[in-house]
């Protein structure tokens, strides 16, 4: 089992293909493109946050790269991530759809390419996008390939049929989707799970079984939710456009909940998703 190291904001965990992602950092997902997008990637790398997640939807790529350059941290010191649309899969347009994200972006190269949505038009077309992503990886213009709202099912059309296992797995992970199997799963292919929308994008924030653990513990519910996801081995990426609260995020290595508080916390899982679409009625 790869270490899952929680010393401080530059911890960082190897991926099975190499590069080491660091376990916090900032997602960008609905953040407004602009000065919205250019303030909180540069006010999130000034607190020491080193990763940065986008992606083609998100339309806010070209303002992540402006950001990064406009920090002065050297191109290896940021893990930059972006994402493949389902709209593109394919391998034509896979391919097609990194070379516009890296002219977006600014960068020669990204640090992490992952398949956005299971959703294709037929599985065939799902896995020429992986080839694409193998072979674009192969290349040098991804360091590392994953996949993102993938169920063991999808994951298992690529393990079966590629001798790439992905990098990286991104879906919506925080206690009330807390998911045990797919956890498991990915620990034991060595596929590093990573949370979208671990802050329930604040629609739980004030359960009052959060509120507590987090009184308990002197933190923020925030920093509670976080917490309990990196003590699950899971890289986080909240969001967030306030600099006070990208600040506070990430202040969530000097303290540790207890087994009975992640109890507690695992047995708040409904299935009660934030995201629109369930990728297990994907085909």
């Amino acid at each position: 089992m790869t270490e899952f190291p929680l010393r401080d904001l530059a911890s960082r965990v190897r991926l099975n293909q190499g590069p080491a992602i660091p376990v916090l950092g900032l997602g960008v997902f609905q953040t407004e493109p602009g000065p919205t997008t250019r303030n909180a990637v540069a006010w999130a790398l000034e607190a020491g946050y080193r990763l940065i997640d986008t992606a083609t939807l998100y339309g806010n790529e070209a303002d992540v790269g402006e950001a990064i350059r406009a920090s002065g941290l050297a191109r290896h010191e940021v893990f930059v991530t972006t994402k493949l649309w389902y709209t593109d899969h394919g391998y034509a347009r896979a391919r097609r759809a990194l070379s516009e994200s890296l002219k977006r972006l600014g960068l020669e190269y990204v640090d992490l390419y992952l398949i956005h949505w299971p959703r294709a038009k037929s599985p065939e077309d799902r896995l020429g996008s992986w080839r694409a992503l193998e072979d674009l990886r192969s290349e040098g213009l991804c360091r590392a390939v994953g996949v993102s709202n993938y169920t063991i099912r999808h994951i298992e059309e690529i393990r079966t049929r590629s001798a790439l296992v992905p990098a990286v797995n991104q879906v919506e992970f925080h206690p009330f989707v807390y998911d045990p199997d797919l956890l498991e799963y990915c620990a034991r292919h060595k596929i590093q799970l990573e949370a979208y929308s671990p802050l329930t994008r604040n629609r739980w924030l004030d359960d009052p079984r959060i509120g507590a653990i987090a009184r308990a513990v002197g933190r923020s519910p925030a920093q509670v939710l976080i917490r309990w996801g990196l003590q699950h081995h899971v890289v986080e990426i909240p969001k967030s456009t306030h600099r006070e609260r990208i600040v506070e995020n990430a202040k969530v290595f000097d303290f540790e909940l207890s087994p009975e508080a992640m109890r507690a916390l695992d047995a708040l899982a409904a299935g009660q998703r934030v995201t629109q679409w369930n990728p297990g009625e994907i085909p």
